[in-house]
């Protein structure tokens, strides 16, 4: 019997197409020329897509594959799929939070200490020549003991403010509601939240609901000297107030992961020194993209099985 077709959006590591390709014909769209003609060559065949966070998936592909019947996401963030499209037309919809959820807080703090300590720069002082030339390298600014908010106090932002708490940081917070029973101080706004902390970190989930969250207002509200880190969707922040910030001081220095229009970022990121910048990589261990294959391929597996679905969305 002929396997049910699988429309794979975006690369995947080999060995999560060896093991789809056991259940599944796969159809690589991602390496497809001719992009709407392979839609149409294989939709009567195509049930599933699988999709990367930051790709997604439009109503155009949904009404290109009229049999389609979940849309499995590699990765957390669904912002990029057309939730409400896929809702009208019976589609379900899946992720794979929580195996990556502490990979991701160990990359916040990575960002977060490399940029402190100018990780970049005591490397290149001990390469160059510098330490025998110049004598010890300029001093940096510590982490442990410094207030720390986070805005979005998810699943990721949990972990970070665990993290956090680990290094004596005093830990708050900005979200749309308060949790009580966090041991952590709530701001209704990262505005709010901003002329408290000396660390920002940026952990909110993307989409349409927090484009722009971390606005100009917020850039402004934050003392001079702050360390700046998203680790969230550079959709987030306002990428120009932040650029600005960088520029006159206001923020030290930052520690990015997510950029507004990724791979093609703003080219006043590579011409800053103050930062030190990661290509969307949080969670690019192979463990947890082991992890992250697994359960998408099994959400896909329990949907065409008729089980219920591990993780949906939609």
């Amino acid at each position: 019997m002929d396997k049910p077709g699988l429309l794979v959006v975006g690369e995947l590591p080999d060995w999560d197409f060896a093991e789809l390709s056991q259940r599944f014909t796969l159809h690589h769209y991602w390496r497809a020329a001719d992009k709407p003609a392979m839609l149409a060559e294989h939709a009567g065949s195509i049930v599933a897509i699988s999709t990367k966070g930051e790709i997604g998936a439009d109503a155009a592909m949904m009404d290109a594959l009229p049999l389609t019947k979940i849309i499995a996401c590699y990765g957390v963030g669904v912002d990029a799929i057309d939730l409400e499209a896929a809702r009208a037309r019976g589609i379900r919809v899946t992720n794979t939070p929580d195996v990556l959820t502490e990979e991701v807080a160990d990359m916040a703090l990575l960002l977060l200490l490399a940029t402190a300590r100018q990780v970049k720069l005591g490397d290149a002082w001990v390469r160059d020549g510098s330490w025998v030339a110049k004598g010890p390298m300029p001093l940096t600014t510590r982490v442990w003991g410094k207030r720390i908010g986070i805005v979005g106090m998810g699943r990721i932002g949990r972990a970070i403010a665990r993290r956090a708490a680990a290094f004596g940081m005093p830990v708050s917070y900005s979200g749309r509601t308060p949790q009580p029973a966090l041991p952590y101080t709530h701001y209704p706004t990262p505005a709010a939240l901003a002329p408290h902390v000396d660390i920002l970190c940026v952990s909110a989930a993307g989409g349409a609901a927090t484009r722009g969250l971390v606005d100009r207002a917020a850039i402004e509200a934050l003392n001079p000297g702050v360390i700046f880190v998203n680790v969230s969707r550079g959709t987030v922040v306002d990428e120009a107030a932040l650029l600005e910030g960088l520029r006159s001081g206001r923020i030290a220095a930052a520690g990015l992961d997510v950029f507004l229009n990724e791979p093609e970022i703003d080219p006043e990121f590579l011409r800053l020194p103050n930062l030190v910048l990661q290509p969307h990589a949080a969670s690019g261990t192979v463990e947890t993209r082991r992890d992250m294959g697994r359960l998408m391929r099994e959400n896909l597996e329990a949907q065409i099985d008729g089980r219920p679905l591990l993780t949906p969305i939609v």
